[in-house]
């Protein structure tokens, strides 16, 4: 099989690292790629917005699977344009990745299929925010209707703040405040069978003890030690297949990768926000753990044969991320610095560390920062507390000028489960 993998972050990065790895893919290919997704894949160029482009490097790579990783070309409709063309995509249509692409549209669906959810009011008017703001109180939970990045969303006890982005947004969704720890499930889908993954956390404020704004994701971590065995079926039950039936019952068939970012809250399950792709960096750490070959899963989604394909395997390994950023990420993010130490990583840390690439560029012979987010450092153990030592291990191996990084990546998760262990 020959694979066309759109993207250019840490989550393009770990799924071409998987698909490097799997028998079936004879030929690999990422679109436009970056310094570390070149040494697993053929990268070129492309407008990833831009489905006739898809289309063409698609045919000019002769590939079996396109593969579209970020949310924007997803919600621009560039798999409808590969799959017009006749060939198989994962990756969901411009309607149906409407479920991320607008908060108002996803609390539509969720409201049609009795998902439960936070209430919320759409605003549009400076009078109507106010009288929203008014009816939740603090904390206030303001987001952006459309794509922010994973940074369109404002959680505060201060109004005046609430107010302020909720006013530069334009059209935002105004929300009741969810109580308890958050995970985020990923499922893969064909539009009617749901394949659920393992659950992952991620930590998506810039400082250690949840403290700073919000940032893209600061790390993640899998299994969740502490989550009810029953977890997964309860929101495969409650969330994720009532959402793809409803979806296919509006004529927006949901093929590829539906996220569900939940609260456990004290009166149960709630969906957050739903994601129409796999999430950064949560996906560096479930697919360090899947065993089952990806390409076939992919492909099973794509080509509508999820029902007939074996149970997922999974190994029993933990898995921890630390996303590693640039100088003044979220605000104003400084690239060009030179990194340093990732080949001592590759000699000395792997098989059970390893770094992914997020914004990184090649500059001659060094690899330079060209994001927000530079590389994710993902290691494996036969427990938390294992993995956590092996990724940070890894992350005092790499040099980069005033970069900064989390050092609390499931640290709770990881003791809590030696307590109750």
């Amino acid at each position: 099989m020959k694979v066309l993998v759109i993207g250019n972050g840490a989550r393009e990065h770990a799924l071409c690292r998987s698909l490097s790895l799997d028998p079936a893919v004879e030929a690999l290919y990422c679109a436009p790629g970056n310094a570390g997704i070149a040494e697993v894949a053929a990268v070129r160029p492309v407008d990833a917005l831009d489905g006739a482009d898809v289309v063409r490097l698609a045919r000019e790579t002769e590939a079996d699977l396109v593969v579209v990783g970020p949310e924007a070309p997803l919600v621009a409709g560039v798999a409808d344009a590969v799959r017009e063309a006749g060939i198989a995509c994962f990756g969901p249509g411009r309607e149906a990745a409407l479920l991320e692409g607008s908060k108002a549209f996803a609390k539509d669906v969720m409201a049609a299929a009795q998902v439960p959810t936070a209430r919320a009011y759409v605003c549009t008017t400076p009078e109507e925010v106010d009288a929203a703001l008014d009816a939740f109180g603090a904390p206030y939970v303001v987001k952006d209707d459309g794509l922010a990045a994973g940074k369109g969303v404002v959680v505060t006890d201060d109004r005046a703040r609430a107010r302020e982005h909720a006013l530069a947004c334009g059209r935002v969704v105004i929300e009741e405040f969810l109580d308890g720890p958050e995970v985020s499930l990923f499922a893969v889908t064909d539009g009617t069978t749901v394949v659920p993954l393992q659950p992952a956390q991620d930590f998506k404020r810039a400082l250690d003890g949840d403290e700073g704004p919000n940032t893209g994701g600061m790390g993640a971590y899998s299994p969740l030690p502490w989550a009810d065995a029953g977890l997964v079926d309860e929101v495969l039950r409650t969330v994720l297949q009532p959402t793809v039936d409803e979806l296919r019952r509006r004529g927006a068939l949901f093929s590829g990768l539906l996220y569900a970012g939940l609260a456990l809250t004290s009166r149960g399950v709630r969906v957050i926000e739903f994601n129409a792709r796999f999430g950064d960096p949560e996906t560096q750490v479930v697919l360090a753990r899947l065993r089952t070959p990806l390409s076939g899963l992919l492909n099973a989604s794509a080509r509508g044969e999820l029902a007939t394909l074996e149970p997922l395997r999974w190994s029993e390994d933990a898995a921890v991320t630390v996303v590693v950023a640039s100088a003044n990420y979220p605000a104003a993010p400084r690239t060009g610095d030179v990194i340093t130490g990732l080949d001592e990583v590759a000699a000395k840390d792997a098989p059970d560390a390893y770094v992914l690439h997020a914004g990184t560029r090649r500059e001659g012979e060094d690899v330079v920062s060209a994001g927000g987010r530079v590389l994710s450092v993902t290691a494996t153990g036969t427990d938390l507390t294992v993995a956590r030592e092996r990724a940070y291990a890894a992350v005092a191996r790499i040099g980069l000028k005033d970069a900064q990084h989390r050092t609390d990546i499931a640290e709770r998760a990881a003791r809590d489960a030696v307590a109750t262990g």
